[in-house]
């Protein structure tokens, strides 16, 4: 989930949600949401903003897509 690398990530860096926040003009409270899944589609504009600000590549997202669930139907 894009949450827990966002929350693993900050808290390698030191960085509180707090600082995040400042950082990428994202409230707190949406960045909490985010973290905890609570907001499981936040727009590429605010990922790209944390993730920058992160020093994350964006390319993590694409590792993150689950197989849909057509492709699912037809193995049964």
């Amino acid at each position: 989930m894009i949450g827990d690398i966002i929350k693993k990530r900050r808290k390698e860096r030191g960085i509180s949600l707090s600082e995040l926040s400042r950082m990428t003009g994202v409230s707190k409270s949406y960045l909490s949401y985010i973290e905890r899944g609570m907001k499981k589609n936040p727009s590429i504009d605010v990922i790209k903003r944390i993730f920058q600000s992160l020093n994350l590549p964006i390319t993590t997202i694409s590792s993150l897509e689950e197989p849909t669930s057509s492709v699912n139907a037809f193995r049964n």
